[in-house]
């Protein structure tokens, strides 16, 4: 009679560490730190990108007594890319902001809104062992942009959260080169308001 089958659990298996690189954080002091940030291998739709320029944001300064990477509007140049990427490839120069990931199923997301996905990544909820302070970061394809080549690393840095913010209000009131947009404060996003606005035709005051 042949023995009665067991059941063997075996140990799981760490994650292969793909790549380790610098991050900089916030700290409990509010000083900015360097750390070290460790990533398997790239999955599904996943972009490794080497981080050449990065964007300052107010909501950096929120953050800087957190433990958690700092930075939201990066720019670097893919340096390798996983086994679903369809659409870019190793050299392209692409940029992120404030949103990391969505269901991409629900309502919201099929209509464009990802931002009010419940299921919604962001900035200072996701990723925190991450951000665009830093020497490299992993990305979905799906949340990354393309540099125009006439587009500087630091020109486009700032417009992957503010340029970004002013350009979608524009773009979601269906802006027309016939019309009259005001812009109240001249601030980090009122003047990238006023030069969008004056690029699609407008007057502005």
């Amino acid at each position: 009679m042949p023995p009665p089958l067991q059941t063997v659990i075996l140990p799981s298996q760490p994650p292969v560490i793909m790549v380790s690189f610098t991050v900089y954080k916030g700290s409990e002091n509010g000083a900015v730190v360097a750390a070290t940030t460790e990533k398997p291998e790239l999955q599904n739709d996943q972009v490794l990108v080497k981080v050449t320029a990065s964007g300052l944001c107010g909501t950096d300064l929120h953050y800087k007594n957190a433990n958690m990477g700092l930075g939201h509007e990066g720019v670097g140049v893919i340096e390798s890319v996983g086994p679903q990427v369809k659409y870019m490839k190793k050299g392209d120069r692409v940029g992120w902001g404030y949103e990391h990931n969505s269901c991409e199923h629900c309502q919201q997301c099929l209509r464009g809104n990802e931002t009010y996905c419940p299921e919604r990544q962001m900035y200072g909820l996701a990723d925190l062992d991450q951000g665009s302070m830093a020497t490299h970061a992993v990305w979905r394809e799906a949340f990354l942009f393309q540099i125009p080549d006439g587009l500087s690393d630091e020109d486009a840095a700032p417009l992957q959260c503010g340029g970004a913010t002013v350009f979608n209000a524009l773009h979601e009131f269906d802006t027309q080169p016939t019309e009259t947009i005001g812009v109240m404060g001249v601030g980090g996003l009122g003047h990238l308001a006023i030069q969008c606005a004056a690029k699609m035709g407008c007057r502005v005051v």
